[in-house]
């Protein structure tokens, strides 16, 4: 568990260029700030939250209810930005006033410039793709909740395993019976639904039964999924087509639309 902790502090610091100046900006601001509330912002909470961080009885707590998954998070707590900024000020101002305005324009330079190469490029990164639309989500996921959105009520849809994460992000009446949760996989989430609709070659004859279970007013395939069965025999009905997703409706659970008079 300690290791997962040095780790997790290690990786939220990334290049430690940016830690670094985090540090020196505690130093300097406990040596030269003396404005109580000041000091409690910038140095007794983050000083203090860094001890609860480091705390093992804190961080077993932390693990034994989510594991080392967010514990990380915990350090967005800390006001890093705001405080290396509020550090250079001070010092620029500082400077100002007694090395002249030349002297101090040149230093703040230098502290941009440090700050600038402290990280990497983030649009670099693997993790980060062109916005499809203004949502920021698949526009599979917005043609889909679109098209099966009744006015005034939730409906209850099951999602291919990759567009369950942006379907709560766009639409706040669009339910499931499985979300996010299932691709986290150090929780271990069980999820006979969820099993079948992910499985290579998905078996009507076991679908049906877990749909209806779940009171699912519509499924979602991903295009080219294959499917042992036809699911209009079942009574289902082809909805639409959305980016290759197909949608079909299952007429036996019903959708009542409520009376907006």
């Amino acid at each position: 568990m300690w290791s997962g902790v040095s780790r997790a502090f290690l990786g939220y610091m990334g290049t430690g260029l940016i830690g670094t100046c985090y540090l020196c900006a505690l130093v300097y601001l406990w040596l030269t700030e003396k404005r109580k509330s000041v000091r409690i912002l910038f140095l007794y909470m983050p000083l203090s939250l860094l001890a609860l961080f480091f705390n093992p009885l804190f961080a077993r707590l932390v693990y034994y209810t989510a594991e080392d998954e967010i514990y990380w998070r915990v350090l967005w707590l800390l006001p890093m930005t705001v405080t290396i900024a509020y550090s250079c000020v001070c010092i620029y101002g500082e400077l100002n006033r007694n090395r002249g305005r030349r002297f101090a324009e040149a230093a703040g330079l230098c502290m941009g410039a440090v700050i600038a190469v402290s990280g990497s490029f983030i649009y670099a990164s693997p993790s980060f793709s062109r916005a499809e639309n203004i949502y920021h989500v698949p526009d599979a996921v917005v043609e889909i909740c679109d098209a099966i959105n009744v006015p005034g009520r939730e409906v209850m849809a099951v999602f291919p395993l990759e567009l369950t994460q942006h379907v709560r992000q766009y639409s706040p009446v669009t339910c499931m019976p499985y979300g996010r949760e299932m691709t986290m996989g150090k929780w271990f989430f069980l999820h006979p639904l969820k099993d079948e609709m992910e499985r290579e070659v998905i078996d009507m004859e076991a679908l049906v039964p877990l749909v209806r279970e779940y009171r699912c007013h519509y499924v979602i395939f991903r295009p080219g999924q294959k499917v042992m069965g036809d699911p209009e025999d079942y009574g289902w009905i082809r909805f639409k087509e959305a980016e290759g997703y197909t949608i079909y409706r299952d007429p036996h659970e019903e959708l009542m639309i409520p009376d907006m008079e």
